[in-house]
């Protein structure tokens, strides 16, 4: 073998032996470290993450009161909650985290026992599923005992257990008295309706008189006089005692069965009987139905 042969040979394997190291070379940056093209590639085709959705799973408590109160909302992503609504009305939310929302429930409509849906939303607007979807509403409370009578017989009359006074001058007293007995009061011998209004008293059935009876037993009643202008003292099942003329004859009477603050002003709902209603706005009675009334509340602390 000549001279030149062996050189040729030797340089031949030294080419070989690179191209088997950048061969190596390449297959371990496959293998290990992509390069930043195929990084830009695989960032490109990757599946963007899928949002997580807010769930509730428990409402704490289940059952309440017909009048209303605060239940609390437990889950995950909870802080996307938008709006809740509890028997289809609005049920504030005062709270907000990812495991709690704490909501205002509101009075169950016409203060009826009964369950309900409890639907939530996402700030999206977006329904969030809900675990235990419904609300129980219950009469528990001498108010919600109250109301639920109250809105109950304002329109049907309870004659087979009290008659009706409108023949006598106005059955606005004996209801009113009917709510108080529903709220827990109890007859006595100055105030009482036996026998389906066959025998009355007038602190039961006769505006001015109950109004007499209600100031001297004030204290044993746990009642307290407030002014039309002191309605932030006010609260469902209280007494709104009207004089339509201003001439210091009381006319009429109502419960409140409602209290509503409406961009900083306070109005008051009132049930009754006399022009029968449900939600009867105080200032259009005094002001609309009835210019120039005066009166003043009662307000219950039993």
């Amino acid at each position: 073998m000549s001279p030149l042969s062996a050189h040729r040979r030797a340089r031949r394997a030294v080419v070989l032996t690179a191209v088997a190291a950048t061969a190596a070379l390449a297959f371990t940056a496959c293998a290990g470290e992509p390069s930043p093209v195929t990084k830009a590639v695989a960032h490109a085709v990757a599946p963007s993450a899928t949002p997580v959705s807010s769930v509730v799973s428990s409402i704490q408590p289940a059952t309440g009161s017909v009048s209303g109160g605060t239940v609390t909302l437990t889950g995950t992503n909870l802080q996307k909650v938008g709006t809740v609504q509890i028997g289809g009305q609005p049920a504030t939310v005062t709270q907000a985290s990812a495991d709690k929302v704490v909501v205002n429930v509101p009075a169950a409509a016409n203060f009826q026992a009964g369950s309900v849906p409890v639907t939530v939303t996402d700030k999206t607007g977006k329904p969030v599923t809900t675990a235990a979807g419904s609300y129980d509403y219950q009469v528990q409370t001498p108010v919600d005992k109250q109301l639920a009578y109250a809105l109950t017989y304002w329109k049907n009359y309870n004659t087979a257990e009290f008659g009706d006074l409108n023949p006598v001058g106005g059955d606005c007293a004996n209801f009113v008295s009917q709510t108080l007995l529903a709220r827990g009061w109890q007859m006595n011998a100055q105030w009482y309706n036996r026998d389906a209004a066959a025998k009355w008293s007038p602190a039961w059935g006769y505006v001015p008189a109950m109004d007499n009876y209600f100031r001297a037993n004030a204290a044993q009643l746990g009642l307290t006089e407030y002014s039309f202008d002191q309605r932030d003292k006010i609260k469902v099942g209280d007494i709104v005692m009207f004089d339509w003329n201003d001439n210091d004859s009381l006319d009429h009477v109502q419960i409140v069965s409602g209290v509503q603050n409406v961009n900083g002003k306070i109005m008051i709902k009132m049930a009754g009987h006399n022009e029968d209603s449900d939600y009867r706005d105080l200032d259009q009675a005094i002001t609309v139905d009835h210019p120039g009334g005066v009166g003043h509340f009662w307000s219950l602390s039993k």
